[in-house]
């Protein structure tokens, strides 16, 4: 029996997946999941079968794609000379599928490049309309958008970063922060925005201009409602 594809997908890249049970308890049941190339394997793993794998399959071997694919498993496949990475694939998918919100799981790793590459994919303009959370454990990473207010959730003590990208993030005011900004504008390349502490259970940050990347660092490994 297929699932209601009617809330958000979770998005499995091939990264490293350093807290699996964290992983497997944000599952909900009415989640699409989505295997990018060898996300496939966090996902069995995981004991999940994906609804739909996408990739060009270099780091996925054809006979599980062949059982996968026996079992009812959506396959997508695109070659391996491609203008995106297999991430960037599955998130223009569940876009394109007319979801909202996206989960990322597994997207940081050992390789430098697809790290800040799969960090910064939220920024991606083609992108803006999908709510993307890129998740590992009790870490988060958020974008906020010139124009658009973000609400935190979490614990007092939590840790709250935000860096800005592409330039200076000007118009910044939050709330709940140990240290707070208003109207206050953080420098391109400064690490003045690191390490800020939640006061309570959540905060918000509202941005006039520019790009915000938001890390929050739970101190605690954190269910996802």
């Amino acid at each position: 029996m297929r699932r209601d594809f009617s809330l958000r997908a979770v998005i499995f890249a091939n990264g490293d997946l350093e807290y699996p049970q964290a992983a497997r308890e944000v599952i909900r049941e009415n989640d699409l999941i989505v295997a990018a190339d060898g996300g496939t394997h966090h996902c069995l793993e995981l004991g999940l079968t994906p609804d739909v794998i996408i990739g060009d399959f270099d780091s996925l071997e054809e006979e599980i794609l062949a059982r996968l694919e026996q079992q009812g498993v959506e396959i997508i496949r695109h070659p391996a000379q491609k203008d995106h990475n297999d991430l960037e694939l599955a998130l223009r998918l569940v876009l394109e599928r007319g979801f909202d919100e996206a989960l990322v799981m597994a997207a940081l790793g050992s390789r430098w490049d697809q790290t800040l590459a799969n960090v910064l994919l939220p920024a991606t303009a083609r992108l803006e309309p999908l709510r993307i959370h890129v998740v590992d454990g009790p870490q988060e990473i958020l974008l906020l958008r010139a124009g658009d207010q973000l609400r935190v959730e979490g614990e007092g003590g939590d840790t709250l970063s935000l860096i800005p990208l592409g330039g200076d993030a000007q118009g910044i005011t939050t709330q709940g922060l140990e240290y707070p900004l208003n109207g206050g504008t953080l420098k391109f390349g400064s690490s003045r925005g690191i390490s800020n502490v939640m006061l309570s259970s959540n905060a918000s940050i509202r941005l006039k201009k520019g790009l915000l990347l938001c890390v929050v660092i739970h101190q605690n490994t954190r269910t996802m409602q």
